[in-house]
């Protein structure tokens, strides 16, 4: 009976094996729904806590990828409880999880997660690592409005990327210069740096990294009024992440989309990108929910109705200020004062232009020392 009952055991082991590895495949090529009824059925099947870790990390990596944050939180965290280890004793795990939080505006906590990682991978001596997730601290710190720790990681990725002759590995580092310097609107030079990563992505089958960075640098061409040039690079990189691209990256391209549009005085068409946008990320990603709110602030007043756009700038500025200063909040701030100023409430429009040149003196702080 013993025999019988540990060739049972070892028959329903392999049988979980298989499905977190068919899982797992179909994960890697982007078969979302089978994977996530794979990991079900091994989490379902799972006999101890190592296959129930596992599987529900897998769930977490699928919840992810779906654009639903925090129900990836509560599964990663789940996965992490089971095995008894933090999020920087699994890198691959680190950048999701970090990535979930700061989604849901948790961005001290995605922030530490970062910062541990960077930590580790210097320890370790993986010059990859290091890079990656001290570019992903960089993001981090630079949304929280602390461009002067920005400096710091950045100075941490150009240090391990060094003479790398890893594509990929060397366009994130050109990356991180792109992200920073947009932040702190030192556009022209975001932009060299963008062109360096886009040409240096385009010979890789590295098809989302490419992607994201057509959507970077029409983000920049759009801050510099070059509507035009940002519409036909996002046509250009429709095609590369429509594939592969989570339902976050999908809104950023819209986001720029929506801007370029209203740029060049197609504000109907602008509008109705900018709310699907906002319709997709209420919720979770307050950032990006704010910069749509702001944005349709930015097409209602131009077509005249103030009390709605003044109505959206402030859902805006609520978002945003949860992320701390940046440019696009700066920026909210004097569009709402403006508006004021135009209703004849004057002591209103110089409180919030105060608070506009407070976030802009903060944002631009680091511009001359870095």
């Amino acid at each position: 009976m013993t025999t019988v009952g540990g060739v049972g055991s070892r028959s329903a082991e392999a049988e979980e094996r298989k499905l977190l590895r068919e899982a797992a495949v179909a994960l890697r090529s982007d078969r979302v729904r089978v994977a996530h009824q794979l990991y079900a059925d091994a989490l379902e099947a799972a006999a101890d806590d190592e296959t129930r870790a596992e599987a529900l990390e897998g769930l977490g990596h699928v919840a992810h990828r779906s654009g639903r944050p925090r129900e990836a939180l509560r599964l990663f965290e789940d996965s992490l409880r089971l095995s008894g280890k933090e999020p920087w004793d699994r890198l691959e795990l680190a950048e999701p999880i970090g990535r979930s939080y700061a989604a849901v505006g948790e961005i001290d906590r995605a922030t530490t997660i970062f910062l541990q990682c960077v930590r580790s991978a210097k320890a370790e001596g993986d010059r990859a690592a290091q890079v990656r997730f001290a570019s992903l601290l960089s993001y981090a710190l630079t949304d929280q409005g602390k461009f002067e720790e920005a400096e710091y990681a950045l100075e941490d990725v150009l240090e391990a990327g060094a003479e790398s002759n890893d594509p990929r590995l060397s366009a994130l580092v050109e990356w991180a210069q792109a992200r920073l310097r947009g932040e702190q609107g030192r556009t022209e030079v975001a932009v060299e740096h963008a062109r360096a990563a886009l040409e240096l992505l385009k010979p890789t089958d590295h098809t989302k990294f490419l992607a994201t960075t057509h959507e970077l640098l029409a983000s920049l061409y759009n801050d510099l009024g070059r509507a035009e040039e940002a519409l036909d690079l996002l046509r250009d990189g429709w095609p590369l992440l429509i594939s592969s691209g989570t339902p976050l990256q999908v809104a950023h391209y819209r986001i720029e989309e929506a801007r370029a549009l209203a740029a060049l005085g197609q504000t109907e068409g602008a509008a109705a990108v900018a709310m699907r946008v906002v319709a997709q990320l209420d919720g979770t990603h307050p950032g990006d929910a704010g910069r749509a709110y702001i944005l349709l602030g930015e097409i209602f007043d131009r077509l005249g109705d103030v009390a709605r756009a003044r109505q959206l700038y402030e859902t805006g500025i609520g978002l945003l200020t949860k992320q701390g200063p940046s440019r696009y909040l700066a920026s909210a701030y004097r569009r709402l004062a403006e508006l004021f100023e135009a209703e004849y409430r004057t002591e209103d429009a110089i409180a919030v232009l105060k608070r506009a040149l407070s976030i802009q003196a903060t944002v631009e702080s680091t511009i001359d020392t870095a």
